[in-house]
C-alpha cells in the first residue's frame, strides 16, 4: 500500500518531530494544529519549542516542500494523531483531544486510509477513537463488511526521550497493535520508512499497555529513590553515598531522587493503569503517590531553611521537569516554585531557568519571584535550592568554584550531578 501523503494532526512535542523526520525521507506530509502561532511558525521554517536538531529538519523540509502546516486535516494517504492526553478529576483519563482529531478528520476520509494514534492512552483509546471516526461515517468500515470502504486503524507509541527525540525517533523499536492484523502490518510499512530499530507487531490494546508500563516502571522505580531520600533523611544518613555504595553491589541499580517527577509522560501514564484495573495496580498507585507527595516535602525543606537562616531570598535552580530542556509540563519544580513562594510571601523568590524566556503564568503574576541568571541567583540567594540538574548550573560552579557561599544555605534535591551544585 502506498503511503505518499501523511497528515499528522497535532504539532507537538512528538507530532512535530515525527512530521519532520517523514518529511526529510521524502514524504509528503501536512501537519495539522489548532494553534496558528504553532501552523505559522512551521510554515515559516521555525519550531515553536526547543529540541536539538528539529529546527534543522522542519526548516528543510519547508524549503524543500515536504511539509507544511494547516489548522485543518486535509486528503491524505495516512493520518498519524498525536495530540495530548491528560487525565480529569479523580486521574481519569481525558480522551477528548483524541474525539476531537477523531472527528475533524472524518470528513476528509475515502476509505483505504490509515489512522494511527501515537497519543499515550489507556487501553481501549484506540478502539474508541475508531468508534468516533465510523460514528461520523457509518459508510466506513474496519472490515470491509457489507461493501463499505475499509479504513485501517492502529496504535503505535511514542518511546522518546526528550532532548533525544530526533536520534531516539529513528534508532529505538516501535511497537505497532493494530485493530486488524491487516492495519498493523501497513502500520509497521509507514514506520520503516524512517525506523531503523525493529518494529514489533502486536494488537492495539496491548501496544496502547506497553507504554503504559514502561513508564509505570520507571515510576516505581524513582518512587523507591524517593522514598529512600525521605528515610535517609529521617536516619540523618546522606541519600547520595548510600545509594552510591548500594549501587556497588552487582545486582543493585537504585536511581537518582529528585524532587518529584514531572513531564507528560511518567507523572501521567501510571494513573490510567491505575484506572484501568484499580483493584490490582496498588503498587504502581502507591508509586504515584509517593512520587506526588515529594514536591511538597521538597518545600517543607526549603521553607525550613529560610526560616532558620532568616533568608530574605530564596533562589531556586530550575522549572523544567528535566534536565537540560525547556518542557515545563507537570514539572514539580514548577509546583515547588509556586508553592515556596505563597510559603514564604514576605521573601524575595529568585527562579533561574536557563531555558526559557519568561515565566509561567502562575509566577509570572506574583510580586515576589523573579526570573533571573544563573550569577544572579547564586549572589543574592540567601537558600540555593537545585530543582533540575541543568548543565548550565554545573558548568557555572565548574567556572566559578563552590556555590556553598558563606552565610548561604545550598540545598541539593537532584542527582547525582546536583549534589554538589549547588
Amino acid at each position: 500500500m502506498e503511503l505518499s501523503t501523511v497528515g499528522v494532526v497535532g504539532l507537538g512535542y512528538i507530532g512535530l518531530p515525527t512530521a519532520a523526520i517523514l518529511a526529510s525521507q521524502d514524504v509528503k506530509v501536512i501537519g495539522v494544529d489548532v494553534n496558528p502561532a504553532t501552523v505559522e511558525a512551521i510554515n515559516r521554517g521555525d519550531v515553536p519549542f526547543v529540541e536539538p536538531d528539529l529546527a534543522t529538519y522542519v526548516a528543510g523540509a519547508v524549503q524543500h516542500g515536504t511539509l507544511r502546516a494547516t489548522d485543518v486535516p486535509e486528503p491524505a494517504d495516512a493520518f498519524i494523531v498525536a495530540v495530548p492526553t491528560p487525565f480529569a478529576g479523580d486521574h481519569v483519563p481525558d480522551l477528548s483531544y483524541i474525539e476531537a482529531a477523531a472527528r475533524s478528520l472524518a470528513p476528509v476520509l475515502r476509505g483505504g486510509e490509515l489512522v494511527i494514534l501515537e497519543s499515550t492512552s489507556p487501553p481501549g483509546a484506540t478502539q474508541r477513537m475508531a468508534d468516533w471516526i465510523l460514528e461520523a461515517r457509518p459508510d466506513l468500515s474496519l472490515d470491509g463488511a457489507d461493501g463499505r470502504p475499509q479504513i485501517h486503524v492502529a496504535h503505535c507509541p511514542e518511546r522518546v526521550l526528550p532532548g533525544r527525540v530526533m536520534i531516539e525517533l529513528v534508532t529505538n523499536d516501535r511497537i505497532v497493535g493494530g485493530l486488524t492484523p491487516q492495519a498493523a502490518e501497513i502500520a509497521k510499512g509507514l514506520y520503516a520508512v524512517f525506523c531503523q530499530g525493529e518494529i514489533l507487531l502486536t494488537d492495539a490494546v496491548t501496544a496502547e499497555t506497553v507504554k503504559l508500563v514502561e513508564n509505570s516502571f520507571r515510576d516505581v522505580n524513582i518512587a523507591f529513590a524517593n522514598e529512600l531520600s525521605l528515610v535517609a533523611d529521617r536516619l540523618d544518613v546522606d541519600v547520595w553515598e548510600l545509594i552510591r555504595l548500594a549501587n556497588h553491589h552487582p545486582r543493585v541499580n537504585i536511581l537518582q531522587p529528585g524532587p518529584g517527577v514531572g513531564g507528560h509522560c511518567i507523572a501521567v501514564d501510571p494513573w490510567f493503569i491505575v484506572d484501568a484495573a484499580p483493584e490490582q495496580a496498588r503498587l504502581i498507585r502507591t508509586a504515584r503517590e509517593v512520587n506526588d507527595a515529594k514536591p511538597q516535602w521538597v518545600v517543607d525543606e526549603i521553607v525550613t531553611a529560610a526560616r532558620e537562616v532568616g533568608a530574605a531570598t530564596v533562589a531556586l535552580f530550575g522549572l523544567a521537569f528535566k534536565p537540560n530542556i525547556d518542557d515545563l509540563r507537570e514539572s514539580p519544580a514548577r509546583t515547588i516554585a509556586a508553592t515556596v513562594a505563597d510559603r514564604l510571601p514576605e521573601a524575595r523568590v529568585l527562579v533561574t531557568e536557563p531555558h526559557i524566556d519568561a515565566l509561567p503564568p502562575e509566577l509570572a503574576n506574583r510580586r515576589n519571584v523573579e526570573l533571573v541568571a544563573i550569577d544572579d541567583a547564586v549572589r543574592r540567594g540567601d537558600v540555593l535550592a537545585h530543582l533540575v540538574a541543568h548543565g548550565a548550573f554545573r558548568e557555572h560552579r565548574d567556572q566559578n568554584g563552590a556555590w556553598a557561599l558563606a552565610g548561604k544555605k545550598v540545598l541539593a534535591f537532584t542527582g547525582p550531578s546536583g549534589t554538589a551544585a549547588p
